[in-house]
């Protein structure tokens, strides 16, 4: 298990400094530690400003930067005792020896004491620090809009290790009998457990498709799609599509990516949804190129994709407002050429996976300013709500809907997403 810490370290280094996302440095390890690689630094990166704050408690001096290495392995050994059931010797030992070899001796009897202090103070360091925001300060300016309660809230969901929820072709309440999972009130499965997904009933048949919760409300807030020319703008990797092909529109899909479109294209062939049409392409260069026109335009714009940090926590030490200002520059741009390719009372219905407002409600208050032949279509709660009822509010007075990552707290959360239908009124 050692080389495994050192690597999980040498990951944490990777994300923190050169900001990189989990997912994109994960695939080189073995199958038979991914699971504890997994849970190890995606813990870390949840529990990362307060892990840091445990450690200044006990460290009488700042670790160099060239022996920053040292400090990763502290971080993920600190998370292992505060927050894993891992036994505390094998944990202190392993770090202690890593220390030694990557640094120096004075460094590992240092982490060794720090460790040892950390391991007899566990559950009153726990209890301390939970008290503490486990945002990042230069995530916080993301925040800007919502108020103390509502930050706090997300903030505990900061802690909530994203479940596997699905999508299903027909009858979700047939499949969540099947599968023993948890029917939410859009019709979306949460499974109990998360299992392979190849393993899962169904996915040989192309019954169903992984979806978080929240990424499938904006085409089920579209409404009736049946028979209707949709383009699903910036579509891969393709769950949206796949909604919209099951209810029957005749879909094209637009993305900028071959690779992601290539897969996209593999998704639906499984589902079969033989019928979908793939075009590669920015979104910009489609809508000034193409000569058809569609009933419904879906833009899942480009963003931040800050409100994902439930599932993905790096994104909480990665992305900052100079990430949310150049994604606003692309959406503007977007969203000002979409009449180029949609009918006149035609719908256009925009989302971002952002948890910032500039991306959701400020960025939709400017466009409807400038482009006065768009008009908002009030969104309902009963549009999301075909199978029961929600526990939080989704819908905002101006018809919005937005979406917390501590909304379905009980169920361990949802994405944050902000969904907008506007109708083209000429």
């Amino acid at each position: 298990m050692a080389d495994i810490r050192l690597i999980c370290a040498q990951m944490l280094g990777r994300i923190i400094e050169e900001k990189m996302f989990f997912s994109d440095i994960k695939a080189q390890l073995p199958d038979q530690q991914k699971a504890f690689a997994n849970m190890l630094v995606l813990t870390a990166l949840r529990q990362y400003v307060r892990l840091n704050e445990v450690l200044q408690l006990y460290l009488h001096k700042k670790i160099a930067r060239k022996n920053r290495m040292a400090q990763y392995l502290l971080i993920n050994a600190a998370a292992e005792l505060l927050y894993m059931q891992s036994k505390p010797y094998t944990v202190i030992n392993e770090t202690v020896n890593l220390v030694r070899l990557t640094t120096d001796k004075f460094l590992a009897s240092m982490a060794n004491a720090v460790l040892r202090k950390i391991a007899s103070n566990a559950d009153s360091l726990r209890q301390q620090i939970s008290r503490h925001s486990p945002f990042p300060e230069s995530f916080l300016p993301l925040l800007d809009g919502y108020d103390q309660e509502q930050i706090q809230k997300m903030g505990r969901a900061v802690e909530c290790a994203a479940p596997l929820d699905l999508t299903v072709k027909s009858h979700p309440q047939e499949w969540c009998r099947k599968m023993n999972g948890l029917l939410l009130p859009s019709g979306s499965i949460r499974l109990r457990q998360n299992s392979k997904i190849q393993q899962i009933d169904g996915y040989e048949e192309g019954a169903w498709w992984v979806q978080d919760a929240a990424a499938a409300l904006p085409v089920l807030a579209m409404g009736d799609v049946n028979g209707l020319k949709v383009v699903d703008l910036c579509a891969a990797p393709g769950g949206k599509t796949a909604q919209l092909a099951a209810g029957g529109a005749e879909v094209t899909a637009v993305d900028i990516s071959a690779e992601r479109m290539d897969k996209l294209a593999e998704n639906m062939r499984r589902l079969g949804f033989d019928k979908v049409k793939t075009i590669v392409s920015s979104a910009c260069d489609f809508l000034q190129s193409a000569t058809e026109k569609f009933d419904m335009i879906l833009l899942d714009a480009p963003c931040s994709a800050s409100g994902t940090f439930r599932r993905h926590p790096e994104v909480l030490h990665i992305k900052t407002m100079e990430d949310v200002h150049k994604q606003t520059l692309i959406q503007k741009q977007i969203l000002s050429l979409c009449r180029n390719v949609l009918k006149p009372k035609g719908i256009l219905l925009y989302s971002v996976c952002s948890i910032c407002r500039q991306e959701g409600e400020e960025q939709i208050k400017n466009f409807l300013a400038e482009n006065k032949d768009f008009e908002v279509v009030k969104l309902q709660v009963s549009d999301i709500s075909p199978y029961g009822q929600w526990a939080d509010d989704l819908v905002s007075a101006e018809g919005y809907i937005r979406t917390r990552p501590d909304f379905l707290s009980a169920q361990n959360g949802m994405d944050s997403f902000f969904i907008c239908k506007m109708q083209r009124i000429i």
